[in-house]
C-alpha cells in the first residue's frame, strides 16, 4: 500500500514549458505520495498548463487570469487547497528526487520543534556542486542562499536550524503559514520567502533544514539570472523586508549598515551596468515605505520572541565577508 503524506505540494507555473513537465514528472514516482498535487498557473501563454493537465490525470490546476507572481500565486493556492497539514512549495524549475517527500515527512516526525523545513538543493547542471541549504540573513539585510556553489560532497549533511527555507523547495506547516498571513503579495516575487522566514520566527516558530530532502534545481529557469527583473525585485524588497521584520533595537543599531548595504549595491551595479534599474527599485522602495512602516507596526505588535532571539539567528559577519568575496552585493535570488 502507497504511504500518503498529508502534504498539498503547490508550483506556480508561468511560462515554464518543459521545466513543469520534468517537475511533475519527477512527483510522479515519489515513494511517498502527496495528498494533492496543485498547479496554479500565472496567466501563461505558452500552453504549458494545459499541457500538464492534459497528461496528469487528478492533477488540480488553478488558473489566474493575471499574474500574480510567485507571492500572490501561492496564497491562492493555499486558500484552495485541500486542507493538509503540511504545504510544500516547488519551483517547476527544481526537479526532486524520488524520496524528497519521504525525506521530508521524516523530518517532520524527528524534528516536530520545527514548522518549516528547507531542503537540500543542487545545481541540476552541475549536481556536484550545491545551488543552496536554505537561506542565511545578516543583520545588514542582506539575505543569501546559504552554501550557493559550494562543492556538494561531504558539505551540509547534517540536519540542523537555518534562517529561512528557499521556497523553490520548502515545507510550511499549514497553521503556521496561515498564522503569519503567508506570503506578502506587495512583494510579488524575490525575497517573499525570506520575508516570510522572518515573520514566522517573530512568532516563535522555528525553520529545519533536511539534508536527505535532495532537488535539483535550475535557478531563474522563468525570470533569467541577474535579469533587470530579478535585480529590481530582489533589491527593491530587500529594504521592505528588513524595515518590516528586523525588530528593536537592532533596527537601530544595524541601520548603518543596511544604508550601506544599498549604497554598495548601487555601486557594485552601477559598474555592471544595471544602475538605472537598482536605483529604481531603492526609489520605488522608498516611496512605498509609509504602507510598509505600517505593515511593521502590526508584525511587531503580533511578534512573541525578544529581539536577542532574533539577534542570535542572524548570520555572521565572517560568511557576510566570504559572500560578498564570491559575489559581490547580488540579493538572494
Amino acid at each position: 500500500m502507497t504511504t500518503v503524506f498529508d502534504v498539498a505540494v503547490i508550483i506556480v507555473n508561468y511560462n515554464s514549458g518543459a521545466y513543469l513537465d520534468r517537475c511533475l514528472q519527477a512527483l510522479a514516482v515519489q515513494s511517498v505520495r502527496p495528498r494533492q498535487v496543485i498547479v496554479v498557473d500565472n496567466a501563461s501563454h505558452d500552453g504549458s498548463a494545459d499541457q500538464a493537465e492534459r497528461a496528469y490525470p487528478g492533477l488540480c490546476v488553478i488558473r489566474c487570469p493575471d499574474n500574480h507572481g510567485f507571492a500572490g500565486a501561492n496564497n491562492r493556492a493555499v486558500a484552495q487547497s485541500a486542507a493538509t497539514e503540511w504545504l510544500a512549495l516547488l519551483n517547476p524549475d527544481a526537479f526532486p528526487a524520488p524520496d524528497w517527500l519521504a525525506a521530508l515527512r521524516q523530518a517532520t516526525q524527528d524534528q516536530p520543534h520545527y514548522a518549516l523545513f528547507g531542503c537540500r538543493l543542487l545545481d541540476a547542471a552541475n549536481t556536484e556542486r550545491l545551488d543552496g541549504v536554505g537561506d542565511g540573513y545578516h543583520a545588514s539585510g542582506l539575505a543569501w542562499r546559504r552554501g550557493h556553489g559550494e562543492a556538494a560532497t561531504g558539505r551540509h549533511l547534517q540536519s540542523e536550524e537555518i534562517f529561512a527555507p528557499c521556497a523553490a523547495a520548502a515545507l510550511y506547516r499549514r497553521t503556521a503559514f496561515l498564522e503569519a498571513g503567508g506570503f506578502d503579495e506587495r512583494f510579488f516575487c524575490y525575497m517573499e520567502d525570506v520575508d516570510l522566514g522572518f515573520r514566522l520566527r517573530l512568532l516563535g516558530y522555528r525553520c529545519g533544514y533536511a539534508p536527505t530532502a535532495i532537488v535539483h534545481h535550475v535557478g531563474s529557469g522563468s525570470t533569467g539570472a541577474r535579469s533587470p527583473f530579478t535585480v529590481y525585485h530582489g533589491h527593491r524588497n530587500l529594504v521592505w523586508t528588513y524595515v518590516k521584520n528586523m525588530p528593536a533595537p537592532w533596527f537601530w543599531l544595524y541601520l548603518p549598515a543596511h544604508l550601506a548595504l544599498n549604497l554598495f549595491s548601487v555601486v557594485w551595479l552601477a559598474g555592471r551596468g544595471q544602475g538605472r534599474i537598482v536605483l529604481k527599485a531603492k526609489f520605488d522602495a522608498l516611496r512605498e515605505l509609509p504602507g510598509v512602516w505600517r505593515q511593521r507596526r502590526q508584525i511587531q505588535h503580533q511578534r512573541r520572541v525578544n529581539g536577542s532571539e532574533i539577534r542570535r539567528a542572524l548570520t555572521g559577519s565572517g560568511e557576510l565577508l566570504a559572500r560578498f568575496l564570491r559575489f559581490g552585493a547580488s540579493s538572494r535570488t
